[in-house]
């Protein structure tokens, strides 16, 4: 249904509850839509009338897919929008970026006084600025994971929704399986659309440890994938030159490169990739890398630099 609003410039906040009154016959008991059949949309004015007098018809398309990817402009949000090209490093790469969880499933949950912290929303935005940074340096760049309203956000507490889709424009499934499975797919894909160019995977999360566990940014990569292997240490190079440079009277920085050939993004892309683990949501310390925007931005910077370190260093 909020797919179905935003799709026709509405808002499930606004228009939700008429959408219901109206379609209340052809819903499912969790306000969901029928595939084949026809809804009654609320027009956007605001002083109510006649239902179907403010109505006009749409059809509920396939459950798993939508019509079209979502524009750079809505992407990033009204603040920010998409970022002018102002050098060409990165011209020629393909960065498809993966953040973790979505739609359905919002991953780790921390809380900060009587807030929820979703892991989603974090990642989410975090990615979302790495790809505005990756574009500023002329990459191609695939948002593999879209939410159709948040943008790039600087509120500290993100609100957790679950409108997100998959590119390009599928519903996210419940199951875990399914859902990597739906990405990775369309990465294989694009993939192959790009053949003979530099590509490569970026999926990032949020961990969930003891609450009082501190971590650093941990970088995974496929065992056999020599690739994935240097494109890890680049990005864990400049993430250690960055902490001592930035906090220079802290412990030496504990992040380190392993091998995780289990994990399934890693293991079924064709695209040489990255997994990261940026913190412990639940930890309070590390939370302030979550909170502060100019940190998440920051994140996203010191990834990007890495990224175009390994790419400038290519054989």
């Amino acid at each position: 249904m909020h797919t179905l609003l935003y799709r026709h410039g509405l808002t499930p906040s606004q228009h939700g509850r008429q959408f219901r009154e109206l379609n209340k016959k052809n819903l499912t008991s969790r306000n969901g839509l029928i595939v084949g059949r026809t809804y009654l949309l609320p027009r956007k004015t605001a002083t109510p009338a006649k239902a179907d007098s403010r109505a006009r018809t749409v059809t509920a398309p396939a459950s798993t897919t939508r019509r079209a990817t979502i524009s750079p402009r809505t992407l990033f949000g009204p603040k920010y929008g998409p970022a002018p090209v102002r050098d060409h490093l990165l011209r020629g790469a393909v960065y498809y970026l993966s953040p973790g969880h979505g739609g359905p499933d919002p991953g780790a949950i921390g809380t900060y006084g009587t807030n929820k912290l979703a892991e989603d929303e974090y990642a989410y935005d975090i990615t979302l600025r790495l790809a505005r940074v990756l574009m500023a340096h002329d990459a191609t760049v695939y948002m593999m994971v879209q939410d159709p309203n948040d943008g790039i956000r600087d509120e500290s507490v993100l609100k957790m929704d679950n409108d997100e889709v998959t590119y390009p424009n599928q519903v996210i499934p419940l199951n875990q399986l399914a859902r990597l499975r739906q990405r990775i797919t369309q990465v294989n894909k694009l993939h192959a659309r790009h053949k003979g160019a530099y590509q490569r995977l970026l999926c990032l999360h949020v961990d969930s440890r003891s609450a009082g566990q501190n971590i650093d940014v941990f970088f995974y990569h496929h065992a056999n994938s020599k690739a994935g292997l240097s494109l890890a240490k680049n990005i864990h190079k400049v993430f250690t030159a960055r902490y001592k440079r930035a906090q220079p009277n802290r412990a030496t920085y504990s992040g380190n490169v392993s091998t995780r050939s289990t994990l399934y993004e890693v293991r079924t892309s064709h695209a040489p990739a990255v997994f990261m683990e940026l913190g412990n949501i639940r930890n309070a310390k590390d939370q302030r890398r979550f909170l502060v925007d100019d940190n998440r931005q920051a994140l996203a910077n010191w990834i990007c630099d890495g990224l175009i370190a390994d790419y400038r260093g290519r054989k």
